[in-house]
């Protein structure tokens, strides 16, 4: 049985791209740069917002540093508008908690970030750890934060299922040494997370508490 659960949290946790998306191209379009439809932010979202707001800017990299700044005060402020957990996120919470199952994150995002979301949308739930970007680590695919995650709870990273949506996700836990699950309800389709080489799928919440006990 494994002990604990590193989930990813954009895609993986939250419904978030409605608020990342609108957020990014209010910044463009404030430089008069060309926005994107939602759909295309499945494909940009991952890597971590420097990675963001580069793909986003596209060939004009001379406003890069501008629509960074621009959108990381406007997330800041708009992060909790549209976004949403994922059906059955809050209840798959719950259920670990009361086996005695550590449910963690470890995101991409930066730090700040990562706390207001979980605070507003997942209020009072004590998560075991907290991980988002920040200085001095770095971010996914490398398993540096992962692996701080496990020695900050005393497990082996064996004890854990990493659960995420992307290929990034799958490639960070298997350096960890972690167990990946990748879920069909994220961002990112089936054949990036089979190719990236994730152990198990999961195409609903409750099939992770199935694989707890694997």
């Amino acid at each position: 049985m494994k002990r604990a659960v590193l989930f990813d949290l954009d895609g993986t946790l939250v419904h978030s791209l409605p608020d990342i998306a609108a957020a990014m191209n209010r910044s463009l379009s404030a430089y008069g740069l060309p926005m994107h439809p939602e759909e295309d932010y499945k494909f940009m979202v991952g890597d971590g917002v420097i990675n963001l707001a580069r793909r986003a800017v596209g060939q004009r990299q001379d406003c890069f540093a501008q629509v960074l700044s621009a959108y990381r005060a406007d997330y800041a402020l708009h992060s909790r508008v549209n976004t949403r957990p994922y059906p059955g996120i809050p209840e798959l919470l719950e259920k670990l908690r009361a086996r005695g199952v550590f449910p963690c994150v470890f995101s991409n995002k930066d730090q700040g970030d990562v706390e207001n979301v979980l605070h507003h949308y997942f209020p009072g739930f004590p998560f075991s750890a907290v991980r988002g970007r920040r200085e001095g680590t770095p971010i996914k695919p490398d398993p540096a934060g992962a692996l701080l995650i496990a020695e900050e709870l005393g497990l082996s990273p064996q004890a854990f299922l990493y659960v995420g949506d992307s290929g990034t996700d799958m490639r960070c836990g298997a350096a960890a040494g972690m167990d990946t699950v990748g879920v069909l309800w994220g961002f990112r389709p089936r054949e990036e997370l089979t190719a990236a080489g994730a152990r198990y799928l999961a195409a609903s919440p409750d099939e992770i508490l199935d694989l707890i006990q694997a």
